[in-house]
């Protein structure tokens, strides 16, 4: 999986000092795209673009390359990929301007709003808008998400002898515990979310959630060795807090009998990725197109056979996909983020809370 998506929104401060190309250009793109086109329509214009340009979606991460293959063979459409964070996406978009090279990318949850705020994106729908969760998606179709992420626990059996299942487990055990840098990483930082909300707290309060880590400091159990697959393979690793699709991933690479995954049962946090379509899209007919077989059963099943969890959840995975994922039954503590805003604001606070009340009592 890759590293880049794990960006905290402080890397949108740089975006600030990047210069509007847009506003200093008075060149207008000709058009080919319409928000009354039927989905056949958007299928002929895509062929006759014949390409697209993705940015943060690479083959590597949650299985894009079946659904980039299937794009090929089905529609014609030529694929490139630049691998980049989610802010450092927006920046291009925003950059770019009227001049833009890229039609598509995938995002945190929070960077979609963020997008739209800023008259970056181009809205689609798609057919099977219905099935997305209300708080998966922009009233407009700005944004919406493909699948979520849920925090949870990646333990080593070598080294624990019983794999915690709650975070009063979690604080019981006497093993190392590897969270990440909660200064710069979203996943790090959603592992304190959902430690607050275990503790009684939320996104407006993430007062309890530091508080549990700063005991574990305090007790010399917080591990700072990154829990990568390297790391994770020699056995450095006792338990990690992670994306459940990151977890299974690793699990999976490594081995399926060494490590278990979990989702903490006293309570987790939910979010995702999103597709944002640049509003300045050099072949938007084939964004908007990508986007719907994203959406569509077999691109969910695509994301999927990447341990990703898809948002529609009345798609019917295949055994031997659903078999690698976990159960719907072990995701009834887990919650999606209530208030985007709030959590935003929170996020932004967290590097410097993180450093004062948690990493200043490690042993």
């Amino acid at each position: 999986m890759k590293i880049s998506k794990k960006i905290t929104l402080l890397a949108l401060a740089s975006s600030a000092l990047i210069p509007m190309l847009a506003a200093c250009s008075s060149e207008v793109k000709e058009s080919n795209v319409s928000e009354d086109d039927t989905l056949e329509t958007i299928i002929e214009k895509a062929k006759e673009e014949g390409e697209i340009a993705s940015l943060g979606m690479p083959d590597t991460w949650a299985n894009w390359v079946d659904t980039w293959n299937d794009l090929n063979e089905k529609y014609e459409l030529k694929h490139t990929d630049t691998d980049m964070s989610s802010a450092e996406e927006l920046a291009k978009f925003e950059s770019e301007g009227v001049k833009g090279t890229a039609d598509i990318g995938d995002v945190g949850i929070s960077f979609g709003p963020l997008a739209a705020s800023k008259d970056l994106t181009l809205p689609y729908k798609t057919s099977y808008w219905e099935e997305i969760p209300e708080w998966a998606k922009d009233q407009d179709g700005h944004w919406l998400l493909s699948y979520t992420g849920t925090i949870a626990f990646l333990t080593d059996k070598n080294n624990v002898k019983e794999a915690p299942k709650s975070w009063a487990d979690l604080a019981k055990g006497d093993y190392q515990v590897a969270v990440g840098d909660v200064t710069k990483a979203n996943q790090a930082q959603f592992a304190v979310l959902a430690a607050a909300i275990a503790q009684g707290g939320d996104e407006a309060d993430i007062q309890p959630g530091l508080e549990y880590f700063q005991e574990l400091a305090q007790n010399g159990r917080l591990s700072s060795v990154d829990a990568s697959v390297a790391n994770l393979e020699k056995g450095e690793i006792d338990v990690t807090v992670v994306w459940d699709f990151n977890g299974l991933n690793y699990r999976d690479q490594i081995n399926a009998e060494r490590f278990e995954v979990t989702i903490p049962t006293d309570g987790s946090v939910i979010s995702g990725y999103t597709t944002i379509i640049n509003k300045n899209a050099p072949h938007p007919n084939a964004a908007k197109l990508a986007r719907e077989y994203i959406l569509s059963d077999e691109g969910q099943i695509n994301l999927a056979k990447g341990y990703a969890r898809p948002i529609r959840e009345n798609v019917e995975l295949p055994q031997e996909i659903a078999d690698k994922l976990l159960p719907a039954s072990a995701y009834t503590s887990a919650q999606p983020v209530k208030n985007n805003d709030t959590w935003d604001e929170t996020a932004m606070s967290l590097p410097e809370l993180w450093q004062k009340e948690v990493l200043s009592h490690a042993k």
